[in-house]
């Protein structure tokens, strides 16, 4: 320590006055490299105050490099995209919530310089400007989940992302077709797609799911449907045929006895033939396409006068009915594909609500039938005093 400075030896680190009269702290840490403090100190004692804390941090290894964490979150965000094997639907959303939503805000910030005011303040802009609350919940979890990286690598020492529920979704509640509307429907689409209606519905099954399945997956006298594939349509246009979203969602699926005539009949007529064949393909032959199927399912939703609806409508009200039956909580998460109990449970929990509904209506002819009883009883005795 040269010049005018006037350097304090002690048993940990060391303090020099500077000439502007502040004074500096100096360390060597666990990894041998000589550590000077982020700011100086009015004092000697401040200074040995904080190479206290250091030495604490060392000995109970709490310490953190402080250069560590002086990378750009872009640049972090990007390698954790990468140290990820992601399915290629999953990886297109994450890039889409990062380039669309994340980076815009944090991107050119250091990992380290990102505090809870920050992620508050990126939260409620992004909840006014308007993406949406699913839109909104999916980022912010996507935030948390690498910054609780960047904790686990020792970048940082606590997650800033501290918003209670901001990563719960709380998607709007989803409409409910009425069995005679399902076929109804079933009738307004082209003949090629009315099993894919019918299937859809009574078998739980998602999109990607239906565009999925081959001839060989189909036991129509076992009456079951096998689950184990599932197709992703990319913005790049590209079919990618991968595994179901979980492993819960390889399934097999029991159908009622109702769908299997017309599911045979498209076997026959529509799908391709050989055993590996696709069940469900295009007017032209081709692969499913959910980008080109929405034109021909907003002209039978015109055709059929039915309220716009989605295409997943159809599961959700297959589900619906299924918990209609008295399925428990496990067989509906079996046939929905779900390996956790949130999604079935809001179908149980609509089950009750009609098994309410049901008991009101027994009760009003609980009540009827008493009161017939009595004008009865009162009829009988009229009779008996005039005889």
């Amino acid at each position: 320590m040269g010049g005018n400075s006037k350097g304090y030896r002690r048993r940990f680190g060391a303090v020099r006055k500077l000439p502007s009269g502040r004074h500096q702290a100096r360390y060597v840490g666990p990894d041998a490299v000589e550590r000077t403090a982020p700011q100086t100190f009015a004092t000697k004692k401040d200074a040995e105050i904080w190479l206290t804390r250091k030495e604490t941090e060392i000995l109970e290894q709490e310490w953190r490099d402080p250069d560590a964490g002086k990378i750009l979150f872009r640049e972090y965000a990007a390698a954790w995209m990468t140290e990820r094997t992601l399915k290629p639907k999953t990886a297109q959303l994450y890039e889409g919530l990062l380039r669309l939503h994340i980076n815009p805000t944090f991107g050119d910030k250091l990992v380290t310089e990102i505090g809870n005011r920050h992620v508050r303040q990126w939260h409620t802009r992004l909840l006014d400007d308007g993406p949406g609350a699913s839109t909104v919940a999916k980022a912010y979890r996507l935030l948390r989940a690498i910054l609780n990286t960047a904790l686990e690598d020792d970048l940082i020492k606590k997650n800033p992302c501290r918003i209670k529920n901001a990563g719960v979704e709380r998607p709007e509640e989803r409409p409910v077709l009425t069995v005679a509307e399902v076929f109804t429907l079933a009738a307004s689409v082209p003949p090629r797609f009315r099993a894919l209606v019918l299937l859809a519905t009574f078998g739980s099954l998602r999109w990607g799911e239906l565009a999925a399945l081959r001839r060989h997956h189909l036991d129509l006298e076992a009456r079951t449907v096998r689950i184990e594939a599932s197709v992703s349509e990319m913005k790049t246009g590209e079919l990618i045929t991968g595994r179901p979203k979980s492993d819960a969602g390889a399934r097999v699926v029991t159908l009622p006895e109702v769908i299997i005539g017309d599911l045979a009949w498209h076997l026959q007529r529509f799908s391709e033939q050989a055993p590996d064949g696709l069940v469900f393909v295009g007017e032209k032959g081709a692969q499913l396409r959910r980008s080109n199927f929405t034109k021909v399912w907003a002209k039978a939703l015109t055709k059929s006068g039915l309220p716009k609806i989605h295409i997943h409508d159809l599961r959700h009200t297959g589900n619906t009915l299924a918990a209609a039956t008295g399925a428990t909580l496990k067989e509906l998460m079996t046939r929905m594909g779900h390996s956790s109990t949130k999604a079935a449970m809001v179908y149980l929990h609509a089950a009750k609500d009609r098994d309410r509904a049901i008991a009101d209506a027994m009760g009003e002819i609980v009540k009827q039938g008493l009161a017939s009883a009595a004008d009865d009883e009162g009829q009988a005795a009229t009779e008996a005093k005039i005889n």
